[in-house]
């Protein structure tokens, strides 16, 4: 299994889903830089105040991170498909679990390796992020560690959605359902904000069920908390804060926390006897 794992994480590393990413990712980063030293450069003259600098560091660095969570989503979803269902296709699956290999520790080790690559990808990334915004505007997310495990964790929701597709569907049937279903929860979730802001109970159930049924947004939701100042939100008041799509409002729960394990071990499990029973 974490030989699977391991020929995976290489294999993912040589597609030219890797380099596309590493474009994606460095251009990002410059644009990223070249806005954040405007920012900076506007406060020096005077031109906002320390809070109006605070509040728009949270909301641009949040605006980003979205980019980034974005970039992943697309690499991890586009990889997760042709990684299984192409092996499948072309045969080389069936040539190695010909030998006295399970088929559910094959495909935990396919899961393992892609889990080790969107994580290291998306911790890195973002850290490069942050430091980026520290250089350039002099602001340092308040809990960086908990925000990138958060947009991992994010990774590895959405690339076990698309493991379990990619055992029905085609590879880029799965890429392209798991990032619609990708930007569809995250619509859900600023309906949901704007249910919050409106007092509409209807608009509110609308984020509040998207965010269970795939924790995706929910996840990014913790994570843009860790990024933002914490003076942010005593700027706003809560029902007016609800309403901006880029900041968050509260930290995650434990129970959705757990929820969230909870859901990428149903999934993966759907996955697994779903692979089980494929025809090779």
């Amino acid at each position: 299994m974490l030989t699977i794992a391991a020929l995976t994480l290489r294999e993912a590393s040589r597609r030219r889903v890797m380099l596309a990413l590493a474009v994606l990712t460095v251009l990002l980063l410059t644009l990223s830089g070249w806005g954040f030293s405007r920012l900076a450069a506007e406060s020096d003259s005077g031109g906002l105040t320390t809070g109006e600098r605070l509040l728009a560091s949270s909301e641009i660095l949040n605006l980003v991170m979205f980019g980034l969570s974005l970039i992943a989503a697309l690499g991890t979803a586009f990889l997760a498909g042709p990684t299984l269902a192409g092996e499948t296709e072309s045969g080389i699956a069936l040539a190695v679990l010909a030998r006295p290999i399970r088929r559910s520790a094959f495909l935990l080790g396919k899961w393992l390796g892609l889990v080790a690559f969107g994580s290291i990808y998306t911790v890195l990334a973002g850290l490069a992020q942050c430091v980026v915004v520290k250089v350039t505007a002099d602001y340092w997310p308040p809990q960086p560690a908990s925000a990138l495990a958060l947009l991992a964790a994010q990774v590895v929701v959405l690339l076990t959605l698309a493991l379990l597709l990619s055992t029905v569907v085609s590879p880029m049937a799965s890429g392209v359902v798991s990032v619609g279903l990708f930007g569809a929860t995250w619509v859900a979730g600023v309906v949901g904000g704007m249910g919050v802001a409106l007092h509409n109970e209807s608009m509110e159930q609308v984020g509040a069920v998207s965010r269970i049924v795939l924790p995706t947004d929910g996840l990014w939701r913790g994570a843009m908390h860790g990024f933002q100042d914490p003076s942010v939100l005593l700027q706003l008041s809560g029902g007016d804060l609800a309403a901006f799509p880029f900041l968050s409002v509260s930290s995650l729960t434990g129970v959705y926390l757990a929820w969230s394990v909870v859901w990428v071990a149903i999934i993966w499990a759907l996955a697994a006897t779903s692979f089980q029973r494929r025809n090779l």
